[in-house]
């Protein structure tokens, strides 16, 4: 699969998006691999009933455990918070409880971030049972070599190096995290997820097939894009958002929302100028929610722009665009591939804007890895 881009145009970012279908598999059988030790490690820890799991990282990072909060703890059936490193470096004391057992999931592309570094060495000042698990596609990062520096339990899984991007937009990295946050929070079961894995990358492919559809959206001439979505599609809403609005050097201002959160006041972003994109659920009640707002902006004398993707595929509103895949109802791995969609927004109006997806800041104001964070220590309260 590639993206037709340009003539004589080699992307980082195009091969990430497109690698994602092929690294979800490799990812999966290297986990396959690992179950033992995984459930080695995870087993003890999720034995206690009171243990409170966060999930931690910053920018794209920190939106994986927003997404993946709901799944993991209704898999685990244990409290799950999302809480991003640059809160927790701030305010730690606001968020860490010292006698509680905790198990904190970092998650980190590069692990080379100084909050993502502060945050694990805070966690171990902090709390009196800690364990660390950390997610990362580096395996020379700081993050990935942690167990060295810490008395704490701790594993590190590193996937494979492809999902390392080059690009400043985490894609591949994005994704592949967030499958393995879902997958190994029901460890015991994961043989019996292939089915589910081969769906996502079927989904993902007819996304990639969609390159028409995005090409047309990016010309239009929009100054605003909302994502929408509900539940774990919320994050997936943030994630877009972010991916877009960097991937256009803020030209393109985003926002996201839920359905439901929309109404009360958000809604006043939309202008003429505005495309709304519905990441609609899997879910028939909820659906229902959904679809009241769709067809309340689609009376909108405005005649606001919108795209769709999933929910019921027969429904459709005035001046949208539906983008038709097949959806698994019950595969608990939908949110991975609907990802795509704020990638290739991104991707295509950034070439329509004349920028480098690989590197679309001019001003440098933002960078692969960040910038420009000191570290100040505290005194422990």
């Amino acid at each position: 699969m590639s993206i037709k881009t340009t003539e004589k145009v080699n992307l980082h970012t195009e091969r990430e998006i497109t690698a994602q279908p092929r690294l979800w598999n490799e990812t999966y059988n290297m986990l396959i691999k690992e179950k033992e030790n995984i459930k080695r490690f995870l087993s003890p820890i999720l034995a206690h009933q009171n243990l409170r799991i966060i999930l931690s990282g910053a920018g794209s990072s920190a939106f994986i455990g927003e997404t993946a909060q709901g799944i993991i703890q209704k898999n685990t059936n244990r409290i799950t918070q999302s809480i991003a490193t640059t809160d927790l470096v701030t305010h730690p004391g606001s968020f860490f409880i010292k006698d509680v057992p905790t198990l904190l999931i970092s998650f980190a592309r590069s692990g080379n971030s100084p909050e993502s570094i502060e945050t694990v060495v805070l966690a171990d000042e902090y709390c009196n049972n800690l364990s660390h698990l950390i997610i990362t596609c580096n395996k020379s990062g700081e993050l990935a070599n942690y167990s060295a520096r810490t008395s704490s339990p701790c594993l590190s899984i590193v996937l494979p190096e492809e999902t390392n991007d080059k690009s400043l937009a985490m894609t591949s990295s994005f994704t592949t995290m967030l499958l393995t946050a879902i997958l190994i929070s029901n460890i015991e079961t994961i043989e019996n997820k292939k089915a589910n894995v081969d769906a996502i990358c079927k989904e993902a492919n007819q996304i990639l097939n969609e390159q028409a559809l995005f090409r047309e959206i990016a010309k239009k001439d929009f100054e605003r894009v909302v994502f929408l979505g509900s539940g774990e599609m919320l994050g997936i809403a943030r994630e877009c958002h972010l991916k877009l609005q960097e991937l256009t050097d803020g030209q393109v201002i985003c926002k996201h929302d839920s359905f439901l959160g929309f109404r009360h006041g958000p809604r006043a972003v939309v202008n003429a100028n505005t495309l709304v994109v519905y990441l609609f659920s899997n879910d028939g009640h909820t659906f229902k929610y959904e679809k009241d707002l769709a067809e309340d902006i689609a009376k909108d004398t405005r005649k606001i722009n919108s795209l769709m993707i999933g929910g019921d595929s027969g429904f459709i509103t005035s001046n949208a665009k539906r983008m038709n895949v097949d959806v698994d109802l019950n595969n608990p791995l939908q949110v991975v591939p609907t990802t795509l969609v704020g990638q290739l927004l991104g991707l295509y109006k950034c070439l329509e804007l004349g920028l480098n997806p690989d590197n679309p800041s001019i001003s440098g104001a933002i960078n692969r890895v960040v910038q420009g964070v000191n570290i100040y220590k505290r005194t422990k309260k």
